[in-house]
This record gives structure tokens, sequence and C-alpha cells, in this order.
């Protein structure tokens, strides 16, 4: 058993030993500005020929093989880039740019608890949250997954027991709504994953969120609960986070007017020893979330399992999570010539870095992914929104896109006039074969609903290619426009781990290119340091009607006067 044991140990620090060295060599090859980087050069001189006429998009997809070539599948997965502005030799050049940045050895350091977030000293394990594996994951040198796996566990048990009703409210009442209360990454992941499966939601629990601070966003949420059946939870690392706490103090004092007791209604999913972690019979329960998962990623913790787990049972939460883990070890394993995460990845560098578009649509053509990109927002602006390689430099490439999304086909209603003949911008299409409900086959021109829906979903990403001649300009579509389009089975838990996994890897292997910090977010803090200061004018306000908010900045001024005289005066 000692022998086991001193193996066990003496492989991981040969590892840790190993990986930091490579680490460290990495971290010089990563302070290279990118424009020194020889596979960059050669893809700068390469987009001006993609920019010739024979390289449209309505020629590139007359090759026979177009789509054999330049499609990928994996973790049940369908990854079509055939109708992106890439050749052979195009891809071939940004395999070489993957392999001078080491995508796949720094993606293989993350997972393996490398403390990959260099400002903040941590490793950025949302992996490890939804790994089912027998292999250990050390930080600090202490295996983290036991506590991954106990939280789980508790998450289980907790969720078992209230749709057995052996956990009921004040008044003796089974559960039969839940609030989140949680900004950003505390909610925007559950709800995307609970909008999505919302056809698997039988256990007569509904969810909201409350997420804003705006009373409305309150007064809406307590005009759709009953309060005695009402489990709220607060979501937050820190149990600081002002929006968050206003919400909760709110929510205990909602609940204490109408005569029932919070200590029976309130969870809490915080880090250890915050000040919401509490173990004194002041809440119902509450569930530890880990510093080395970002809030933006750690839907697959217990920041989404929780909610998730009562709303539609911890099994169908675990099958999430097992698709999730899928693509994760797809991300890990496949060469790079076949990783899907990974080249969309790189062409995402290159529709950002050298076709020059700077925005990015997701439109998924099934309604339950309807709160995808919200959340893939956040994910990815948040962490790809930088400015400064790992080192402190300032980067000479832009990263990021500005991400937006609705789904098909209200999108072609929306905002495609502008994707058709205004400024392009790439496009994922996301589709699904089989639909959450099959039962409903009344036909109309002759096809059902989900098959109108696809006859546009297979239409849109190819008018966008090829466009169209016509002597009446106004009538002309310029064509050339990228999309890729990710094909799924059906909308399951396991496909909406996967294809929000899928997102993750790509997010991270864009900031791998680019050198920067994918899992901190400096740049959500300025605006929050300012508004304490106000915070404390209206504060002196409340307490002295007499304060005048004198010797602040006049524009603020301004608005505070109009806040407390209730309405606009002229000037």
């Amino acid at each position: 058993m000692l022998v086991k044991y001193w193996m066990k140990y003496t492989v991981f620090y040969l590892k840790q030993y190993h990986a930091q060295k490579v680490f460290n060599n990495e971290d010089c090859m990563n302070s290279q500005k990118l424009h020194d980087i020889f596979a960059w050069q050669k893809l700068l001189r390469h987009a001006k020929i993609m920019d010739s006429p024979e390289k449209h998009l309505r020629n590139l997809i007359k090759d026979k093989d177009r789509l054999e070539k330049f499609s990928l599948y994996g973790a049940d997965i369908f990854y079509d880039f055939s109708r992106q502005r890439v050749d052979e030799k195009c891809m071939d050049l940004l395999f070489e740019l993957a392999e001078t940045r080491q995508l796949k050895h720094r993606f293989k350091c993350m997972t393996d608890g490398e403390k990959v977030n260099i400002t903040e000293n941590r490793a950025a394990l949302h992996t490890a949250s939804r790994s089912f594996s027998d292999e250990s994951v050390f930080v600090d040198n202490i295996d983290v997954m036991p506590e991954i796996r106990k939280v789980r566990d508790d998450i289980k048990e907790f969720a078992s027991k209230v749709h057995e009703k052996k956990i009921t409210g004040s008044t003796g009442k089974p559960f039969n709504h839940v609030v989140v209360i949680g900004i950003g990454g505390s909610y925007l992941g559950s709800e995307f994953v609970s909008n999505a499966l919302y056809a698997y939601a039988d256990k007569g629990i509904q969810i909201h969120y409350l997420s804003n601070v705006d009373i409305h966003n309150f007064g809406r949420v307590a005009s759709c609960i009953d309060p005695e059946t009402t489990i709220w939870i607060v979501i937050s690392k820190s149990y600081t986070t002002a929006e968050t706490m206003a919400n909760a103090n709110l929510a205990v004092s909602f609940m204490k007017d109408r005569g029932l007791d919070p200590a029976k209604h309130f969870v809490t999913v915080t880090s250890k020893g915050s000040p919401g972690d509490s173990s004194c019979g002041s809440i119902l329960r509450s569930f530890h979330m880990f510093d080395f998962i970002g809030g933006r990623y750690s839907v697959t913790s217990a920041v989404g399992g929780v909610p998730l787990s009562l709303v539609l049972g911890y099994d169908r939460f675990e099958r999430f999570l097992k698709g999730a883990e899928e693509m994760d070890n797809h991300a890990k394993s496949a060469p790079l010539h076949e990783n899907l995460p990974l080249v969309a990845a790189m062409i995402g560098i290159w529709n950002n870095n050298f076709m020059g578009y700077q925005h990015q649509a997701i439109i998924p053509y099934a309604s339950p992914l309807h709160r995808l990109a919200p959340h893939i927002q956040q994910l990815y602006m948040e962490s790809n929104g930088k400015s400064v390689t790992d080192d402190g430099d300032i980067l000479d490439e832009h990263t990021g896109v500005i991400l937006f999304g609705e789904p098909g086909t209200n999108a072609q209603h929306s905002f495609f006039q502008l994707a058709h003949q205004g400024r392009a911008f790439p496009i994922d299409f996301i589709g699904a074969i089989r639909p959450q409900y099959e039962q409903y086959d009344c036909k109309s021109k002759g096809v059902t609903n989900y098959q109108e829906l696809w006859a546009n979903f297979i239409a849109q990403p190819m008018a966008l290619a090829v466009g169209k001649k016509d002597k009446d300009r106004a009538k002309r579509f310029s064509g050339n426009r990228p999309s890729s389009t990710i094909l799924l089975n059906d909308l399951s838990p396991e496909s909406m781990g996967r294809i929000l996994a899928f997102y993750e890897a790509k997010t991270v292997f864009e900031a791998f290119v680019w050198g920067i910090n994918p899992f901190d977010q400096f740049g959500v803090e300025l605006g929050k340091t300012m508004a304490s200061g106000i915070r404390n004018e209206i504060a002196k306000k409340n307490e002295k009607s007499s304060h005048s908010f004198e010797g602040i900045n006049p524009i603020a001024k301004f608005y505070l006067d109009a806040l407390f005289s209730g309405k606009l005066k002229q000037k």
C-alpha cells in the first residue's frame, strides 16, 4: 500500500516538474509579438489572396469535396466550416500557428491544474467540475477531486430530499418555485440550460432569475411566485457582490413581511468560509464553489448544479455534465486537424485578425437555445476582451469580437437584412436533427413546422455564401459572407453539455493564441468602484435630506438631483 502511495505521488511530482518546465518555456514563446511569428506573417499574406475574386465563396463551394474537406465530427457534434472563407492552404497555416502557440499542451496544463490564471495565481479547473474519471487533479499539492465529488453528492442528496418532500418550507408546504439570486456567471449559464432543457423539467418546480438590481426584476419575480413554496438560492463566491447582496436582503425582507422564516427558504452557493457559508441553522444549506472555477465557467459546478438539479432532477444534471466531459476529452485528445473547438478557434482568429470581422453571431435554429447567445456572450467577451498579454505587454492585435445572437427564424426577420446586404459578420448556425417535441406533425405548404425551420436553416448559410446577382442594385446580394454550421443529434442534456464545453474550449484556445489570460475580469471593476462613491452620496441623502451633492461631478449631480426630485427639470 505504501509503495502504491509513493509511486502515485512520485509520478505526480514528476509530471508537475515537467509541466512547469515546459510552461515556463511557453511563457518565453508567448512573449513573442504576434506579428513576429512566421506563421502569422504568412497568414497576413494569404489573407490578401483570399480577397481575390476567384476565392469568393460561390467559387470555393463548387468543389464537390468541399464539405468533406472542411467539416469534422467529434463528441457527437458535426462541425461544418465549408462556408468559411478558407482554403486548404489557409487551414495549413492556421494549424502551423496553433502548433507554434502549443495550444493543445497549454489546454492540458489547464486541465491538469497548472496556474494558468497568471494574474490571480490560480488554476482554471472548470473541466474538473464535470470529470467522472478516477484520476486525481492537484492544485497546490492537494487533490481537488474528492471535494468536487462531495459537492456533487451533496447536491444530489439535497435535490432528492426536496423532490421527496422531506425538505419543505416554513409552513410545511413542498417547494414548487426556485429563485436564483446572482449576476453574470452566477446565473447566465443556468438560465441557458434551464431554458434549453425546459421539456425535461418534470419535477413540478418553476425557476426564476433575480439578477438585476433593478427593482422591476424583483417586482416581476415576486408577482410570479408563491412565497410559502419558494426556495431562494443566493449565488456569490465572495458573498459581497453589491447587486446580489441587495437582492438577497430584499428577498429576506420580503419573506419576513409575509411571516415566513427565511432560514427555511434560503440556500447559498459560495466559497468556503465566506459570510454566506453558514452552518448555524440560519439557512437551509450551503454548497461550496471553488476559486479555481471562474463565474462564467461555473455552470457545471454547484452554481448550476443546485438550481438545475431542483428543476430537472440530479440525474439529468449529471447527464449534462457527462456531455460536457465528453467534449472536454475530445478537446484534450483529438489531433489538431480533428479537434472541433480548436479548429473553430483558429477560424475565429482568422476572421478577426486577418479577415477584419469585428462581430460574430450565434443563431440557433432551436428555440430552446434562445439563451445560449447571452451566456456565450459573457463567456467569450469577458474572457477575451483584453488588451494586454500574460506578461503585461500591450497587444499588437485586437482580441475578441462583439458577440450577439437570436434564434432563427426570428433573427431572419430582425437583423438579417444587415447580415445579407449590410456589414458582414461571421455566423455560427446551430441545428438539431431531432426536436424535443415530436408529436406535432400538422403540415403547412406540405411540411411540418420543424421541417420549415430546417428549410431556413439549410438555406441561410448558402444564401450568405453565394449571394445573388441582379440588375437592380437594391436586390443584389454580394455573398462571400462566412458562416459555420454546428449540427447536434438532439437537444438532450448531453448535447447541451457538449455545446457548452465546445464554446468554453473555443474561447480558451483563442486566448492561448493571443497569449492573454481568459480567466480574469478586471475590466468589470472600474465602473463598480465609481458606483461605490455615488452609492455613498445616495446613502448620505437618505440619512439627511438636506444633503446637496455639492462637490461631486456636475454631470453626476444632475442625475442624482433627478432621482431624488422624481422628475426631469428643465435646465
